[in-house]
């Protein structure tokens, strides 16, 4: 009884007690401010200080609990979450992701609120509003990526640069940490350069136009999380040259292709000033042309050749020929070689050439003119001897200079002494010029021109009158001979062995006196034109402000103007030109000078020399042919006749060049061209000669309206001179042999040979022979193939039996035949010898008494032919003959005539054959034959 009084006791108190303390009389209390970290792509929010609100109504049920936080602001993405009533704890959450790029940072209010007084919630107070501000952690999920996609920049070679150029990267992180960029690197190895942490780039070694004109790098950016980036990027950078004050857009080599005209040497050409104000240019260019032949690309015809195509007057004497049978004085000189057939003669104090008399020209009057071509350096030692060039002295007893041309300290001298005449006084004798170009070392042109008592020189054209004239007494007429010499003087007097003296030291070329007139201004000057140098293209294209100017060799042109770009376009227009059909190949050498003028100064800019070739190839070389019959059978009454016979009358000249080549694309093919010769020699094979019984000439006739001369001798004939094939051909064909006492003679052999370009190009060898037919005694009967044209041959049966025997096999019947018939053959030639030999005796002494006119004699030839000896029934014997002289011809095939020597090359092998048989038995046949004019 008593517990249960003390349950219900308590119980009273208890409902008394909550009666009097059941009002909610507190406000929940939180922090006034919290500050919280989220990272992005989180939900939690980490605050400083917890979340915690309290309640002094506590432990009261529901006035002293915390039930809820709330939240106040924009659209703030978090939610706030009571962990413990109780205890008053809670936390704040993302309610949907948070992205640090989108917001960085949160501000808003937060409240807290207590259950109330009640399970109802009713009458719930809320705490005081606090500050609560949110940042959000980064996470370093971008790369970072370079601003431009390409980066471009230029230098000047030789100069270090701190920095070059720039590049720049971003991320999109929020955060500085992922954000910045913390360094860049140059992705490229081996490259010049360097990179620093903010993206500046410079180079680490001077750079050089000529070794590398352009760089490529490709570079690469990190984070300060050391992210890479996703895709490097390229930088460019460019050399560029210093601006240095010249000629571009030139190349250093130049092809030069024969025949094709003017070529363009700078047709890019352009003068760098670095934009400087000019007042004006003056360039030079200046062919380099001393190493080929005589200072340049000309014509190396003989001079005899040249003077013609000049037009000099004839009467010159080449003192300096080609060495030949007739011309053999200068067979011991040097020549020099490699010069593209330039006849040049090299004296090197050794050597020295008498001139036959009968070359020397005997008739000098007041007026004559030597010309040479001369190349000569300074003499050695201080007191330098004389050096002779053309000398004329007595030949013995005395040593006395009549005339010379000699060299001596670098003056040229010409020493004339005249014959004593009536007047006995001074005279000019000696006349002397002092000239560069006499020691310079190159070629040039001399001629001296005497009209005495005036003197004058020309060199290269140019006029130079003496600068001392010394006088002496004339000579005395003596009976003494002279000595014509060349390289020296010839010292035949006073002295115990006659010797040459004065040598001189050098090259000559084209060593000639022409008696009795002088030569002129014009044609001297075609003598020793260059057939090479420069020229201006389209001149109406230059403007009006351009001055240029050539020298007359055309060597040297000059260019000047007020403008550069005028200037420019002049040098553009500079061209190469070489009018030689077949000119010399090789280097020619470039030389440009350049000189600027500024406003008010003399030269403000120095322009560097520009030194080029021009490379002319080598043109297609001719090949000269001569065809015509090679052998040639006429009776000995031709070779008496007033003209001869004609050796060459069927004579063709015909030059071919190849074209094309397999390289560029088409193959090379044969083309005719025509182009000039100048000499074409018909040398005597074996035996030269004799002027009493025989002669080779041509008329004077046959070379009228031609540039061509000829001479002969009992070597041969020499027809000369620069002209076309065809006339050359139709001189030959008027060259003539003649032999009026041909009777010991069976043959004669010459060679033809022909030249252009003084032996540069030379046809083939032309044999030809002649062949004499002996008469016999004449006949009564005269057999028709006597009227068969003259060039016909003769036919012999042995031959024409063996040639048909000689593709068959021949059965014993036939055999036993064949034997028979040769037999009798023999028998019938030796007793047709014996009776030739008479007949010969008969007509040898028919022609010491002048002999028959030819048509008889050409008849009596003809029955030596085909008539038989023994003259048995000749009638039938004829008959017979000629229808065994139509069979083998018809066999043969036409071999019988002058022509057949001539193998056509596009024949079947079998018919060659065939042929070169039948030549070999017809020369065999003729040796018999021939044998029958043998003098026993």
């Amino acid at each position: 009884d008593i517990i249960r009084f003390l349950k219900i006791f308590w119980t009273v108190v208890s409902r008394m007690f909550t009666q009097l303390y059941q009002v909610n009389k507190h406000k929940p209390w939180i922090e006034t401010s919290y500050h919280g970290v989220i990272t992005e792509n989180m939900d939690t929010v980490l605050l400083d200080p917890p979340l915690v609100a309290l309640d002094k109504d506590a432990p009261v049920p529901y006035a002293g609990e915390i039930c809820a936080f709330k939240i106040y602001g924009q659209d703030a993405p978090f939610e706030a979450v009571v962990l413990n009533r109780t205890s008053g704890e809670g936390v704040l959450r993302a309610s949907s992701p948070v992205d640090c790029e989108s917001q960085k940072e949160y501000t808003f209010i937060i409240q807290a609120y207590d259950c109330g007084a009640g399970p109802s919630g009713a009458d719930w107070k809320k705490s005081h509003k606090a500050v609560v501000h949110i940042q959000v952690d980064d996470v370093n999920e971008f790369c970072p990526v370079f601003r431009e996609p390409l980066y471009k920049a230029s230098v000047t070679e030789g100069k270090i640069y701190d920095s070059i150029l720039q590049v720049e990267a971003w991320d999109q992180d929020c955060s500085p940490q992922y954000s910045q960029i913390c360094n860049y690197e140059i992705v490229t190895a081996g490259t010049p350069f360097a990179i620093d942490r903010n993206g500046n780039i410079r180079n680490t070694e001077r750079l050089s136009y000529d070794k590398q004109q352009s760089y490529k790098i490709m570079v690469t950016a990190f984070d300060c999380g050391q992210k890479r980036a996703k895709e490097d990027v390229a930088v460019h950078i460019d050399v560029k040259p210093v601006c240095k004050p010249g000629w571009q857009g030139w190349n250093k080599r130049v092809e030069y292709e024969p025949g094709t005209g003017s070529r363009q040497l700078f047709p890019k050409m352009h003068l760098e000033t670095c934009g400087g104000p000019l007042s004006g240019v003056k360039a030079m260019v200046e062919l380099q042309t001393n190493h080929i032949g005589k200072g340049c690309d000309r014509e190396t015809y003989s001079e005899k050749s040249l003077q013609k195509l000049c037009g000099a007057a004839s009467g010159s004497t080449d003192l300096l020929p080609a060495p030949s049978p007739s011309t053999n004085w200068t067979a011991s000189l040097l020549t020099d070689s490699g010069r593209d057939s330039d006849l040049i003669y090299r004296f090197d104090g050794h050597q020295a050439a008498n001139v036959p008399d009968h070359v020397v020209p005997q008739n000098l009057t007041d007026q004559f003119t030597i010309a040479t071509w001369m190349k000569h350096g300074p003499s050695p030692g201080l007191r330098a001897e004389k050096e002779t060039l053309l000398c004329n002295s007595d030949k013995t007893e005395m040593n006395r200079h009549h005339y010379s041309l000699y060299v001596h300290n670098c003056r040229l001298v010409f020493l004339l002494r005249r014959d004593f005449t009536q007047v006995d006084t001074f005279r000019p004798a000696e006349f002397h010029w002092k000239l560069e170009q006499i020691c310079d070392k190159e070629w040039h042109y001399y001629v001296i021109n005497v009209e005495f008592p005036a003197v004058t020189l020309f060199v290269d054209g140019v006029t130079y009158e003496p600068y001392l004239v010394t006088d002496d007494w004339p000579i005395h007429t003596s009976k003494i001979d002279t000595q014509l010499t060349v390289g020296a003087c010839w010292q035949g007097g006073e002295v115990a062995t006659p010797r040459f003296t004065q040598y001189f030291h050098g090259s000559l070329s084209g060593l000639t006196i022409r008696p009795g007139r002088i030569e002129t201004q014009k044609v001297i000057s075609c003598l020793q034109a260059c057939k090479e140098g420069l020229d201006i293209n389209s001149l109406e294209s230059l403007a009006k402000d351009i001055k240029f100017h050539f020298n007359p060799a055309q060597s040297v042109l000059v260019v000047e103007g007020e403008d550069v770009d005028s200037i420019n376009t002049a040098m553009t227009k500079v061209s190469y030109i070489n009018s030689r059909q077949f000119p010399t190949p090789g280097l020619r050498r470039l030389h440009i000078t350049t000189t600027v003028q500024c406003f008010g100064e003399d030269t403000c800019l120095s322009i560097p020399d520009i030194k080029a070739v021009v490379m002319v190839l080598p043109p297609s070389e001719p090949r000269i042919t001569i065809t015509g019959s090679n052998r040639l059978v006429r009776p000995a009454g031709d070779l008496r006749g007033p003209l001869g016979v004609a050796p060459f009358k069927e004579l063709h000249i015909t030059s071919t060049v190849m074209k094309g080549d397999s390289f560029g694309g088409c193959e090379p093919g044969v083309m005719e061209v025509m182009h000039n010769l100048d000499y074409c020699d018909v040398l005597v094979i074996g035996e030269e000669l004799n002027p009493e019984r025989e002669s080779l000439e041509i008329h004077h006739s046959a070379l009228l309206g031609k540039h061509l001369d000829a001479t002969n001798s009992t070597s041969g004939i020499s027809i000369y001179g620069v002209d076309s094939m065809a006339h050359y051909e139709q001189a030959l064909r008027q060259v003539h042999y003649r032999n009026w006492r041909p009777a010991t003679l069976s043959e004669r052999r010459f060679r033809l040979t022909c030249s252009e370009l003084n032996g540069r190009y030379t046809s083939n060898e032309f044999n030809l022979e002649v062949s004499v037919l002996h008469h016999s005694a004449p006949v009564e009967h005269v057999n028709h193939m006597a009227a068969q044209p003259q060039y016909m041959r003769p036919v012999h049966h042995p031959l024409m039996i063996h040639t048909l025997n000689s593709h068959m096999s021949a059965p014993p019947a036939a055999t036993v035949v064949i034997v028979v018939c040769i037999a009798a053959l023999v028998v019938i030639v030796v007793i047709g010898v014996y009776r030739i030999h008479a007949t010969h005796q008969d007509g040898f002494r028919e022609d010491e008494d002048g002999g028959k006119d030819p048509e008889e004699e050409w008849d009596n030839s003809a029955l030596t032919i085909t008539v038989n000896p023994m003259e048995v029934k000749e009638e039938e014997r004829e008959e017979e003959e000629e229808e065994e002289e139509e069979e083998d011809e018809e066999q043969v095939g036409g071999m019988t005539s002058a022509e057949s020597d001539n193998s056509d090359e596009d024949e079947e092998e079998e018919e060659e054959d065939e042929r070169e048989e039948m030549k070999e038995r017809k020369q065999k046949g003729k040796l018999e034959w021939d044998s029958s004019s043998i003098t026993y």
